[in-house]
């Protein structure tokens, strides 16, 4: 894990992923990376080691639903940590806070908004598809 995590912060990626021998590193703002994953290579994330710099309630459903078996952030919301934890995931991490805020820093982060009352990845994860699409629309 360490080896990953210097490369995050040393690559300013947002995520970096390893499973066995392939380390992956990623630049895609919010969970597109991880969601890109999960749908087009979750094979990929079985097992797997992530660090990554932020960790909402959002990608935590992504981890989860992946099956990844280890994370670092550096800041994780409660709602994050709680979900990673009751999948047994192994979760390290530098700061744990109430929530994840938006880019602008006036509010929440979207995603962390729309699962705030959803409790399983299964129930989060259509309002992630949902997210991303409008998203690549507009783009």
């Amino acid at each position: 894990m360490k080896e990953l995590i210097e490369k995050l912060h040393a690559g300013g990626y947002s995520c970096v992923i390893a499973n066995g021998d392939c380390i992956r590193t990623f630049t895609q703002r919010g969970v597109a990376d991880l969601y890109d994953l999960l749908v087009q290579d979750a094979d990929f994330l079985k097992g797997a080691s992530v660090a990554d710099k932020v960790i909402g309630k959002a990608a935590a459903s992504l981890m989860v639903l992946g099956g990844v078996k280890e994370v670092y952030t550096h800041t994780i919301s409660q709602p994050a940590l709680l979900l990673l934890q009751e999948a047994g995931i192994n979760v390290s991490y530098d700061e744990a806070v109430h929530h994840i805020i938006n880019r602008d820093k006036t509010g929440w982060c979207p995603l962390e908004q729309a699962g705030r009352d959803l409790h399983s990845p299964q129930e989060i994860f259509p309002v992630i598809e949902n997210f991303i699409s409008n998203l690549r629309k507009k783009a």
